[in-house]
């Protein structure tokens, strides 16, 4: 596994091109400098060891220095052994819609990028937790099996969009059963459902799989993405139409969210453009009963700051080599040319 353990050093990065917009800049400074003086051919006859490319090449390396201790000092590090530790936490499976309705914008920028952001947020916080992810609209699938990896959970998050399932609809049931089939063995009465959804349900009967998630001990929690009033869903350009050419506007469907939460000790947040009720979930699931999972964690961490640096000192000496003017000695090999 690869990490940096001072990643605050990173935005030092954004020094770069700052710098290269001022290098640029001097340049061009210089050579407006020189037209006032005369022909620019003639005055390249006047400073015949002088070579542009030259002062280029030697600020290129420069700036390769730079970038390389910028990095090292970020302290990228490579795990370099597994340990098999005992935790205790909550296995949480999040359910995201993904039908079409999700792409209405009643919440800014729309109710799908508003649940990813929210979702992101979320697993920055988690520390002890599995967490698993799946997506539905006509279909439900497994988007990322349990896990403690909250990196590889935060990417595939990010990558969530429509067109994951191509059959379009909202199967509510169908998530819900995934998801309780997806736990593991080790997770016991600490299993948790976060159900993010604008709760249009068109293709099954979530209800009687809720009761039979209780049944199995699994708390469902419900978030309601929407408002009441709704918004008209735009995809491709174009409004979604019904068959009498109006068009649609999809609307929370609060009722069955919460009868949903309820038949499994639960509890339904309406969400808004402030915040998705995440938070308040989570704050929720603490209070819930802890079970105890092995994972796996990298116990050692092996440095790579010093090949950075070396690869600095490297590109810093080179640099030094390449003087701004043609080494007369060497001229008539013509390197730069």
């Amino acid at each position: 596994m690869f990490r940096f353990e001072n990643t605050e050093f990173l935005y030092l990065l954004l020094v770069i091109p700052v710098l290269t917009a001022l290098f640029v800049y001097a340049l061009r400074d210089r050579k407006r400098r020189l037209e006032r003086f005369g022909d620019a051919e003639i005055m390249k006859m006047l400073m015949p060891e002088y070579s542009l490319r030259r002062a280029r090449l030697k600020f290129e390396l420069l700036m390769l220095a730079l970038v390389c201790l910028i990095v090292a000092l970020a302290r990228p590090q490579y795990g370099s052994k597994l340990k098999e530790v005992q935790r205790e936490g909550i296995e949480i499976m999040l359910a995201i819609d993904v039908s079409n309705s999700m792409l209405a914008e009643d919440f800014e920028p729309n109710r799908l990028e508003r649940t990813k952001y929210a979702v992101d947020r979320l697993l920055e916080g988690i520390e002890e937790d599995k967490i698993g992810v799946i997506v539905f609209a006509g279909d439900a699938y497994v988007q990322l099996p349990i896990t403690s990896d909250y990196v590889a959970a935060r990417n595939f998050v990010s990558q969530i969009a429509p067109n994951m399932v191509t059959k379009q609809g909202t199967a509510i049931g169908a998530a819900i059963s995934l998801a309780a089939s997806s736990f593991s063995s080790q997770s016991g009465d600490s299993r948790v459902l976060i159900l993010v959804t604008d709760g249009e349900n068109h293709e099954d009967n979530a209800e009687q799989a809720a009761r039979a998630a209780a049944e199995q001990g699994i708390t469902i929690y419900t978030i309601g993405m929407g408002t009441p009033e709704g918004a008209p869903i735009e995809v491709g350009g174009d409004f979604i139409r019904d068959d009498k050419g109006e068009i649609v506007v999809s609307k929370l469907d609060e009722e069955s969210l919460q009868k949903i939460a309820l038949m499994t000790g639960g509890a339904y947040i309406r969400s808004t453009n402030q915040s998705v009720g995440l938070n308040e979930i989570v704050a929720k699931i603490n209070s819930t009963a802890k079970a105890q999972f092995e994972t796996q964690v990298y116990e050692e961490y092996g440095e790579l700051f010093q090949y950075l640096v070396a690869a600095a000192l490297f590109f810093l000496l080179l640099s030094r080599l390449i003087m701004p003017r043609r080494n007369r000695w060497l001229a008539k090999y013509n390197i730069f040319k």
